[in-house]
């Protein structure tokens, strides 16, 4: 399980608070850019695809380094390891088609949703993770649809489009938060 957020250092609230904002942004033109593209398995949309998981270990590596002080927090870590996964399989998957690339995107959705909900909870002392919380269950949800739609006939990948709008938001609303609540103990 995370740490607790009353363990936060001093200063990992205003760097968790703008790389909150940074996802949000990678979120919004990700999204964008994947409806751009299409939903047709393009090189391009590949790219996109496994640039996503890979953000999100960047994200998680830059996250675990502003809460180093405080120790480790391993959900985080568990967040890298999925997200590593996630990016390797869906750039396999992306050779087989769309059904395998969202079955793979759900399976992460579904596993990297249980971290992010129960690293919410660990952080609700630091306040603003309601948000967080919410995200997490949400992404258990859709992970499960996105595997159930993999097995229609025309599967599509512009509902993963949605999905990273919807987590951006919960990211941007969570910054937001963060910088308006006083820590509770």
């Amino acid at each position: 399980m995370a740490s607790t957020a009353s363990a936060e250092p001093i200063g990992a609230k205003p760097a968790l608070r703008r790389l909150y904002v940074i996802r949000f942004v990678f979120a919004a033109v990700w999204a964008a850019l994947l409806l751009v593209s299409g939903s047709e398995l393009t090189a391009g949309a590949k790219l996109l695809l496994f640039l996503y998981p890979a953000f999100d270990v960047a994200a998680a590596v830059v996250d675990a380094r502003s809460a180093r002080a405080a120790g480790p927090v391993k959900g985080l870590y568990a967040n890298m390891a999925a997200s590593v996964l996630a990016a390797v399989g869906i750039a396999v998957a992306g050779t087989s088609g769309i059904a395998d690339v969202l079955r793979v995107w759900g399976a992460w959705a579904i596993v990297s949703g249980l971290i992010q909900l129960l690293v919410g909870v660990a952080r609700r002392p630091m306040g603003g993770q309601w948000a967080m919380i919410l995200s997490g269950g949400i992404s258990v949800l859709a992970g499960a649809t996105f595997i159930r739609s993999a097995t229609r006939d025309d599967p599509s990948l512009t509902a993963l489009a949605g999905y990273a709008t919807l987590g951006g938001i919960f990211f941007l609303v969570s910054a937001i938060r963060m910088s308006r609540s006083t820590p509770r103990s």
